[in-house]
C-alpha cells in the first residue's frame, strides 16, 4: 500500500483513541498480541509466534510494543515503526511476560487481553500479574472497530470490486463433469489474480451441497441443470476482507428452484433497503426473513442475515434477531439471506455499509441467477 493510504487506514491518532477508550472502560491496560486488534491499532501485521509480541496500551502512561529481537526489523518497517511508540525488544533468555508487567504503571488491577490471544499466553500473563483481573479487549475495541472510517470504507469498496471481478470469471469455470474441488481451485487462483493477498474461503456448493451454507469443497461432480452456490472471500493488501455469494446454474434450473430464488432475491433486496442510521440489525434481519416466511420458506432460512466485516471476515455488528443496537454510519456488514430446501439451495450476499442517509452496497454484480450455457 502507498504510504498515505496506509496512514489513512491506520492513523497515528488511533493509539490515543484506544487509550482513552481503555480509560473510560475502567481498564488499566490493553495487551494486544498478533491479530486483527493489533493490526487495527498500529497497522502491524505481526506473525503469530510462540515468541511474545505484545502492544501494551496503559490507560495512563505511554504505550509500548514488546517484540522478539529477531522481529524488531519487521516491526520497525511496519506502520507501527512510524508511530510515537517505543519498541522494546527482548532476548531469548528474557521473560517477556514479566517484562510487560514491570513496564506497566503501578496499580493496574484490570487488564484487557486480545480476544484471540493464545491460551498459553493468557496463563503466562496471569502468572506475571496475579492480582490483575483479566477481561477481553473486545469490550473496548468493538466501539472503534465497528464504526469504519472513510478510509476503511474505501478499503472495503476496493475489496468488493476485487471479489466482483472473480464472480464475473466464475461462469467460465463451471462445466458439467467438473468437480467442486476443480472449480474451487480455479476460483482460488482468480482471487489472488484479482488483487487479494490471501484466499480466506471458497464454497462451491452444487446440488444438495448448496443446501449446506458452509459446505466444504468436495469431489462431487457438477451435473447439468444443477444450481451451484458460490460463496468466496479473501484478504486484500490493506488487510480488509471481501465476501460475496452469487448463484449459478449449469443450464436451465429446476422450476421449483427458480420459484424460491425469486423470493430470495426480493428478500435480500428488502433487507438491504432497510439499512439506514437508527434502524436496528434485527429489523434488517426481519425485513427479508418475514418475506421468506410469508412465501412459505421460513423453515429453510435458519441462519442470521449477516455479520460485520473489516479486518476480519466475521466481526461486529451481527445482523440477527435480538441485536437492538441502532445502526450508525460506517457500520459494515453482510446481508445474506438463504433458502435451503435440501435438494439444492441458494444464498445472495452483498457487503453493505450504513451511510449518513441510507446505505451503499460494496458488491455490484447482478444478483439474478446466472445461467451458464
Amino acid at each position: 500500500m502507498e504510504t498515505d493510504v496506509t496512514t489513512a487506514l491506520y492513523p497515528p491518532e488511533r493509539l490515543e483513541a484506544v487509550r482513552e477508550a481503555t480509560r473510560r472502560a475502567g481498564i488499566g491496560a490493553l495487551l494486544l498480541t498478533p491479530g486483527p486488534d493489533l493490526r487495527y491499532v498500529t497497522g502491524y501485521h505481526a506473525l503469530p509466534l510462540e515468541r511474545l509480541t505484545c502492544l501494551a496500551v496503559p490507560a495512563s502512561g505511554e504505550p509500548f510494543l514488546v517484540v522478539p529481537r529477531l522481529e524488531l526489523p519487521a516491526a520497525k518497517e511496519s506502520p507501527a515503526g512510524g508511530l510515537d511508540l517505543e519498541l522494546v525488544p527482548w532476548d531469548e533468555t528474557d521473560d517477556p511476560f514479566a517484562l510487560v508487567a514491570r513496564r506497566l504503571p503501578g496499580g493496574v488491577s484490570r487488564v484487557g487481553l486480545a480476544d484471540q490471544m493464545w491460551a498459553a499466553m493468557v496463563l503466562r500473563f496471569r502468572a506475571a500479574m496475579p492480582d490483575a483481573e483479566q477481561v477481553v479487549a473486545g469490550t473496548v475495541l468493538r466501539e472503534l472497530r465497528m464504526r469504519k472510517s472513510a478510509a476503511e470504507v474505501a478499503a472495503l469498496r476496493e475489496a468488493g470490486a476485487a471479489i466482483d471481478r472473480v464472480h464475473r470469471r466464475v461462469p467460465g469455470f463451471l462445466k458439467p463433469g467438473r468437480t467442486e474441488r476443480e472449480v474451487g481451485r480455479d476460483i482460488a487462483d482468480a482471487i489472488i489474480a484479482e488483487g487479494h493477498t490471501a484466499v480466506d474461503f471458497v464454497i462451491v456448493g452444487s446440488g444438495p451441497n448448496g443446501a449446506n451454507p458452509h459446505a466444504e469443497l468436495s469431489d462431487r461432480v457438477i451435473a447439468a441443470h444443477e444450481p451451484v452456490v458460490v460463496d468466496i472471500g479473501g484478504t486484500m493488501p490493506s488487510g480488509y476482507c471481501s465476501d460475496s455469494t452469487r448463484n449459478y446454474c449449469v443450464g436451465e434450473p429446476p422450476p421449483e428452484y427458480a420459484e424460491y430464488y425469486e423470493v430470495l432475491r426480493r428478500a435480500q433486496d428488502a433487507s438491504c433497503e432497510a439499512v439506514r442510521p437508527g434502524v436496528t440489525p434485527e429489523a434488517v434481519d426481519a425485513a427479508g426473513r418475514d418475506l421468506i416466511a410469508a412465501a412459505g420458506y421460513g423453515k429453510h432460512f435458519f441462519h442470521r442475515t449477516g455479520h460485520g466485516i473489516g479486518l476480519e471476515t466475521h466481526e461486529e455488528p451481527y445482523i440477527v434477531a435480538g441485536n437492538t443496537e441502532p445502526l450508525e454510519p460506517g457500520m459494515a456488514f453482510s446481508v445474506e439471506p438463504g433458502i435451503y430446501p435440501g435438494a439444492h439451495g441458494a444464498r445472495i450476499e452483498d457487503i453493505v455499509v450504513c451511510t449518513r442517509d441510507g446505505h451503499e452496497r460494496m458488491n455490484t454484480t447482478p444478483r439474478e441467477l446466472v445461467v451458464v450455457d
